[in-house]
């Protein structure tokens, strides 16, 4: 009895050891925060390999559909975006009988589309096998694991296929866009890089939820005219140097904050070199992240809230490069360095594209009606996006008014007349609100 007495508390403690470990995998996958650092992982593929702010946003936007679509598969409290997005396929249904954990299927849906929309070949792949080997290590039953990949893999397949019906492969061959020099006003290459113009036919990529690129328009920018000193545009035009001429330390940290350039050229005599930052729809994906740890989101709401605003992310710039390449309008630094000094530099460097709209600023106001409504207007939180380029913390009081400071950045930086952020600012919260009221992720 005494021999049986001894065992019997071992044997217990074995069966809850077990009981433990055979659930620790359910915990960890269900964790929010790893589905953030699995983002953090694309985004950073992106960093590296240079992709620029319209092709991020569609590197963002498919992986986290992957992820959502696996979401509303395990979870019947979401709706499939299925006839929601006019033209995305319906999804796969996992094997019936068959266990499948949603939250895994979930993490390696995005990791495999997020490899096949970015490059080099295979860039994600290491992690892929790093979240089967914790599956394994923390105990998931090899069938669960089997099931779990097979039923990601048949997600994965859909989503790549539809994402090639987006004209996205058509317009890397599409006829080059023209410089128009002679003409005052229309944009040409700027310093240092002079380089051409960044993805003229973007328009031309298949929205999510607009109808059209042109669906939402803005007011005609102000007519080109700097001999007039009372001109709306001449005024404009001063402002930018003016500020320019006598930024204060706050402006210029918030131009720095919001800079998000990911690929700066910097000349310093005849050397020249680049440097990387995370592009305006990867910091604001950095800012989701941090939202959803302050909000204390679930793994499911914190997809669905990544996944709506890559949606308005990926629209928003769509919605801008049609008006941009529509105006085609000029750069201040252009205008200012032939009417009005030579020497002027904006403080951020000018990107390779026209001025209005801001791509930023309206971005941003999209970005921020989402996630606005998934965390509401009163959540305060240090974006800590930018430390790992030296840029210190800044507080965010609510989306919106971080979304106003973003647009208003592109002033301070010398980059972007006012008529070009406040229209951006006007249309990307249009946008926000359109992709709230088209796309229901919640029953």
């Amino acid at each position: 009895m005494k021999s049986l007495k001894a065992i019997l508390p071992v044997m217990l403690c074995a069966m809850v050891a077990c009981k433990q470990k055979s659930n620790e995998y359910k915990i960890a996958f269900s964790n929010p925060i790893l589905f953030c650092k699995t983002v953090k992982q694309l985004n950073d593929v992106v960093l590296e390999n240079n992709f620029p702010p319209v092709i991020a946003s569609r590197n963002y936007v498919y992986a986290n559909i992957a992820a959502y679509e696996c979401v509303a598969a395990g979870d019947n409290s979401f709706n499939s975006l299925h006839m929601q997005i006019k033209h995305l396929p319906q999804m796969p249904i996992p094997e019936g009988g068959k266990e499948v954990n949603y939250s895994l299927a979930a993490l390696l849906s995005f990791t495999k589309v997020g490899n096949a929309v970015t490059f080099p070949e295979g860039s994600m792949m290491a992690y892929y096998e790093e979240l089967k080997n914790k599956a394994d290590s923390l105990g998931m039953p090899d069938d669960v694991l089997q099931n779990t990949i097979t039923y990601s893999d048949s997600v994965v397949a859909m989503i790549i296929r539809w994402s090639k019906k987006d004209n996205y492969a058509q317009t890397r061959t599409a006829e080059k866009y023209s410089v128009q020099t002679n003409i005052d006003g229309r944009w040409i290459p700027t310093p240092p890089m002079y380089a051409s113009s960044l993805e003229p036919h973007w328009r031309e990529i298949r929205t999510m939820v607009l109808d059209s690129a042109a669906e939402f328009q803005p007011t005609a920018p102000p007519s080109f005219d700097i001999q007039k000193k009372s001109s709306i545009y001449y005024k404009a035009l001063l402002e930018v140097k003016n500020i320019g001429d006598s930024l204060t330390e706050e402006q210029k940290l918030i131009a720095d904050f919001w800079d998000d350039n990911p690929f700066k050229m910097n000349v310093v005599g005849h050397a020249s070199y680049a440097t990387k930052k995370f592009s305006p729809p990867g910091h604001w994906m950095n800012i989701v992240g941090i939202a959803a740890k302050e909000a204390k989101a679930d793994f499911n709401t914190t997809v669905a809230a990544y996944t709506q605003t890559a949606i308005s992310l990926f629209d928003g710039f769509i919605s801008c490069w049609d008006e941009k390449f529509k105006t085609n309008c000029a750069r201040p630094e252009t205008v200012i360095n032939k009417f009005i000094t030579d020497a002027w530099r904006p403080y951020i460097q000018t990107p390779a594209f026209p001025s209005y709209t801001s791509g930023h600023a309206t971005i941003s106001a999209a970005a921020a009606e989402v996630m606005t409504a998934w965390f509401g207007d009163k959540l305060v939180l240090s974006d800590t996006s930018q430390l790992e380029f030296g840029i210190k913390a800044r507080t965010i009081k609510s989306f919106r008014v971080a979304s106003k400071e973003a647009a208003l950045s592109r002033l301070y930086g010398g980059i972007h007349f006012r008529h070009d952020n406040d229209a951006g600012n006007i249309m990307g919260t249009k946008i926000g609100i359109f992709v709230l009221d088209k796309l229901k992720f919640k029953k």
